[in-house]
Formats: C-alpha cells, structure tokens, sequence
C-alpha cells in the first residue's frame, strides 16, 4: 500500500520567475551576464534534482515508518509512551 504525502508549498513559482528573468537578459551578451545565468541555470537544475531526490527519500521513509507501525503496533505505542515520559519529565522539570 503506498501512501501519499500532503502536497508541500512548491518552488515552482520561484523556479518560472527565475526563468522569467533568464530569458529577459537573453539579449544581454556582456561576459559577466551571461557567466552568471550560466550559473543559476546549472543551479535550478541541481535544485530541482536536489529537491527530487529529497522528496523521494522523505516517501520512502514514510512509508517504512509506516509498514513498521503498522507490522508492530503495540512496540510503537510503547516506543510512544516512552517517549512521551521523557518529554512530560523534562518539561516538568523546567517548570
């Protein structure tokens, strides 16, 4: 069973305006410009394969997360209440 995950704000706004101003300095031919689009256009790419990557990753170990509570649920909810009484005697401390 695979599961989706919640649709997260997306870069693709940032990614068209950069694009956007790529192509508006196109005419533009001075060394320095055309090195830095040069850049930034190999910079969208990685961020793009980077963010990908990323998000592929972050599905995997969901869904790992997943199967495992779902294989063992009573070690999870113990894993759980443990947790919890750390948190709760830590922060009960603090007060």
């Amino acid at each position: 069973m695979q599961q989706t995950i919640a649709p997260t704000p997306d870069i693709q706004p940032l990614t068209d305006d950069v694009r956007a101003l790529l192509a508006a300095t196109a005419h533009i031919a001075d060394e320095k410009i055309v090195a830095a689009r040069n850049r930034l256009e190999e910079g969208i790419e990685s961020g793009s394969n980077l963010l990908a990557d990323a998000r592929k990753k972050v599905c995997a170990g969901a869904g790992a997360a997943d199967q495992a509570i779902r294989d063992y649920p009573y070690h999870a909810i113990g894993v759980a209440l443990g947790i919890g009484a750390v948190l709760g005697l830590l922060w009960g401390r603090r007060s």
